[in-house]
């Protein structure tokens, strides 16, 4: 579509009730950066709506429409548009106004999305998983160590609209960081995706390193001397905890392979580059995750291995202490039958003999089973 499509659009959509229940909605309720975990919600899905010009943030103020329609009109800089869990009805207006596609629509508003790429004509949807690392004293059986959120990019020429799902993967931070590099910043809203996608990959081999700490401490555990102690449901825990972290990671080589390779309407050529570093990154990310499932692996199989181990040497004692005991149950059992005639019965060395031979086989048969190690 043409700016001067574009901008016919958006005036049509002036004269509608549509565009005035986007400006109400805009200005409904104050914009606060929901992305910094330091401030509370105020019942707002808007985070915050930015234009930028030349890479600079520019001090209009207005609504959301006025900003589009300013930018629209000059032909350069764009809309910057953040949204923190909108409902159905909050982004029902904003897709109008930037014409996305019902299908992507939908997939930002339930989010429970893979990492995945679809471009719909001039606006390209993104899908990244976000991950965190969730603090613990001591890992459990029961214990939380990855959370997930989501983060969803439509990327127009002259817009970027980002819907964020969950209470950590903050852009706030990002936003500043990249209001610090206007020259990369006036490179449009592709140069923000990748922003954005390294972000994302950089929080995960953040959390890769956390959850090596938490490997660490299980493997030395595990063969420590009392390694059989261990409580095995750490193990499988941990390898839930993997596995969900696994489904953030590796369906992101995909998307990230096709924007540095694939040539796509809303993403600047000279962006490309920079997504293959990203999908170099991500690579390492992936490599890492699967070395830690093998591992996991090994620590299991070696858990068990030492489980039955001690579990044979349980029974090897126990088999010789009752080798033991059957001497002296044998000899009893003999002289307790009560026969009348029995040879012994009536001599005087009879009993200390008994007992002699009884302790002396006692002996004979310990030793025998300490030297061969089952005592």
């Amino acid at each position: 579509m043409s700016m001067a499509g574009n901008l016919r659009k958006v005036t049509s959509l002036g004269r509608a009730s549509g565009l005035r229940r986007v400006a109400r909605l805009a200005r409904r309720r104050p914009r606060v950066d929901l992305s910094h975990p330091a401030r509370s919600p105020l019942g707002s899905a808007v985070v915050n709506c930015v234009t930028y010009r030349d890479g600079v943030r520019t001090p209009e103020g207005g609504d959301l429409v006025d900003a589009v329609q300013r930018v629209r009109k000059r032909g350069d800089g764009f809309v910057w548009l953040g949204l923190h869990e909108p409902t159905k009805e909050e982004f029902t207006d904003i897709a109008e106004l930037f014409d996305l596609h019902p299908l992507a629509v939908e997939d930002a508003v339930e989010a429970h999305q893979r990492p995945k790429l679809e471009p719909y004509g001039d606006t390209l949807f993104a899908v990244f998983k976000t991950v965190c690392y969730v603090e613990h004293e001591e890992l459990t059986a029961t214990s939380e160590v990855v959370n997930t959120g989501e983060i969803m990019a439509f990327v127009g020429e002259d817009f970027l609209v980002t819907v964020r799902h969950g209470r950590h993967g903050s852009l706030g931070p990002l936003r500043e960081e990249l209001e610090s590099d206007p020259e990369q910043l006036a490179k449009g809203p592709s140069a923000v995706l990748h922003a954005i996608a390294d972000h994302v990959v950089d929080d995960f081999l953040t959390v890769i390193d956390d959850v090596q700490s938490d490997i660490d401490q299980v493997e030395t555990a595990v063969f420590a001397e009392d390694g059989a102690r261990v409580d095995p449901g750490r193990i499988y825990q941990l390898k839930r905890e993997l596995l969900e972290l696994k489904r953030a990671v590796v369906p992101l080589g995909r998307p990230l392979e096709e924007l540095a390779t694939r040539p796509i309407r809303a993403v600047a050529p000279e962006i490309r580059a920079y997504f293959r570093d990203v999908s170099d990154h991500l690579l390492r990310a992936t490599e890492q995750i699967a070395a830690f499932d093998e591992l996991l692996n090994s620590i299991l199989q070696a858990h068990l291995a030492q489980v039955t181990v001690a579990q044979n040497e349980d029974m090897r004692k126990i088999t010789a202490w009752a080798a033991i005991v059957a001497v002296p149950t044998m000899v009893c059992g003999v002289y307790g039958m009560n026969f009348e005639h029995m040879p012994e019965l009536a001599w005087r060395y009879g009993y200390p003999l008994v007992i002699g031979v009884i302790s002396v086989v006692c002996v004979v048969l310990y030793r025998g089973f300490r030297r061969s190690g089952w005592l």
